[in-house]
């Protein structure tokens, strides 16, 4: 039994992507933020507690942002159980709640030592009785439900739960359970082999539950007889334990496998219904700040699309009480994207938020933005401007270029590379030297590169050899020095407005 709706054949992989580029993605895109708000938290607080729920979810929420699909089937698969979770919020939480009583049922049953079949067998049989009840609440919910979603992952989760967990398997396993009890004790067939000592040994079903009056009283025929264990004999006692346990072996060993069956399929379900749960919460807390969402219209990878309406940073609204400007991009048919323009004007945010919204879809979730429409372009990849080195192990220039050489490593064609402020820590003609070199090698090799450059020998080279594939963004300011936040194509300017920022600390 397989709950299946993070993919339509096969299970997630809960290992957590870990490895530089991977940290510095999470660390440029304020992917942190993002993760808590779906974990149930509140990126605006600095506490550092938390509930190992919300730190389940966060690693789950984190794991599957980071995997990107590469099939736009796959994307509509998780974007159709999506918004049934959407749809019925209720159903996901209780989904939740019955896997992780699933996962905890067995803290509740005492096991032993479990060394011996039979304390072995005990335990399964005490598991599986609680597993039945999460069963049963589990096929109740399903049947509840059914007809109201319309996925294919819920259609054919809740199918298989009602072909599955029908009452004639609950009967069943009931019988099985009261049968492996033993209460009339337990009944064994074995054979003799060489040298005279039992082989095939077997576990066999009692053909009569009740004993005749005729037997009870010793009448008639005898096909059984019995012996007594005399009271001290410790030999004779421990020759009986270890033939029970002969015979209950098996039966333990299969009923302990069921256990393990049904509790892998719990663990399973809390991950998966627990990447939805934490998209159910990132959505109340986006529009219930009337922040606009959509679910993102995902294109093949050898497309060239690139184009949004109102897309805006989640991580910056989630940390500011006010809505936070959105930006549109026409930009179909472009491998490079520069943005430039004054100071503290919205550039790195909305390279924040294209990084954020590539993300997104490509985990299948919705997208913090009216309309979002891409490519799948994998892997992303980030390149930002760090402080200086506190190990004093490299320059910052060596630093960047180490980083580029790395992520150069990872990059393929119709991957996405997102550079801020990149080759800045060096003089103007050499940073824009590097910068023209490294970008026409991405764009040649058929990656998507954004950046965003104060650099304007740089920004303006590009601007002067640019083809219709290059598409130029500027920073809006107004005349008396205001930013709009707005981000609208526009050709490069010779100054940043850094006095603008001079004149409002200073003035």
């Amino acid at each position: 039994m397989k709950a299946h709706l993070l993919f339509q054949d096969r299970d997630v992989d809960p290992t957590p992507a870990s490895d530089p580029l991977t940290d510095a993605v999470i660390q440029d895109l304020e992917l942190d933020t993002l993760v808590a708000a779906m974990a149930g938290g509140d990126p605006r607080s600095h506490s550092q507690s938390s509930s190992g729920h919300d730190d389940f979810l966060a690693e789950v929420a984190r794991t599957v942002l980071l995997d990107s699909l590469t099939d736009p089937a796959e994307i509509g698969y998780r974007q159709a159980v999506l918004r049934d979770c959407l749809d019925h919020p209720g159903l996901v939480r209780q989904l939740y709640d019955l896997a992780l009583a699933g996962i905890t049922a067995e803290r509740g049953v005492y096991g032993g030592y479990l060394r011996h079949p039979g304390t072995i067998l005990r335990h399964a049989i005490d598991l599986m009785q609680g597993y039945v009840v999460h069963l049963r609440q589990l096929r109740h919910l399903a049947d509840e439900h059914t007809g109201r979603v319309t996925s294919p992952g819920f259609t054919e989760l809740f199918a298989t739960l009602a072909r599955q967990l029908d009452d004639d398997y609950f009967h069943t396993v009931n019988q099985h359970l009261r049968r492996l009890r033993f209460e009339r004790g337990v009944l064994i067939s074995a054979r003799l082999g060489p040298g005279s000592k039992g082989v095939d040994y077997t576990l066999r079903s009692p053909t009569s539950t009740h004993d005749s009056w005729r037997s009870r009283l010793g009448f008639g025929d005898r096909d059984s007889y019995n012996f007594a264990i005399a009271e001290r004999d410790e030999a004779g006692a421990r020759a009986l334990s270890n033939l029970r346990d002969r015979g209950v072996d098996l039966a333990a060993d299969a009923l302990a496998g069921a256990c393990d069956h049904i509790r892998d399929f719990f663990r399973m379900l809390r991950i998966e219904i627990g990447f939805y749960l934490g998209c159910v919460n990132l959505h109340d807390r986006l529009t219930g700040k009337g922040e606009p969402t959509c679910l993102p219209v995902a294109e093949p990878p050898h497309s060239d699309a690139l184009s949004a309406f109102g897309l805006y940073d989640a991580s910056l609204t989630l940390r500011v009480p006010a809505q936070v400007v959105g930006n549109d991009l026409d930009a179909d048919g472009t491998s490079l994207l520069v943005v430039t323009g004054a100071n503290q004007g919205g550039k790195s945010t909305l390279l924040r938020s294209i990084g954020q919204a590539q993300l997104m879809m490509q985990a299948g979730m919705f997208v913090p933005a009216q309309y979002w429409r891409a490519r799948i372009c994998t892997p992303v990849l980030t390149h930002y401007r760090r402080e200086e080195d506190a190990t004093m192990t490299r320059g910052k220039l060596d630093e960047e270029l180490y980083r580029m050489s790395e992520i150069a490593d990872r990059l393929r064609p119709g991957a996405l590379m997102l550079c801020n402020e990149s080759f800045a820590s060096t003089n103007e003609r050499e940073g824009s030297e590097i910068g023209r070199q490294v970008i026409h090698a991405l764009t040649d090799a058929g990656v998507r590169v954004v950046l965003v450059t104060h650099l304007h020998d740089l920004a303006q080279s590009l601007y002067a050899q640019a083809s219709s594939s290059t598409l130029f963004l500027r920073a809006q300011r107004r005349a008396d020095g205001t930013r709009t936040f707005r981000i609208e194509p526009g050709q490069p300017l010779p100054t940043s407005y850094g006095r603008d920022l001079y004149a409002d600390v200073f003035r």
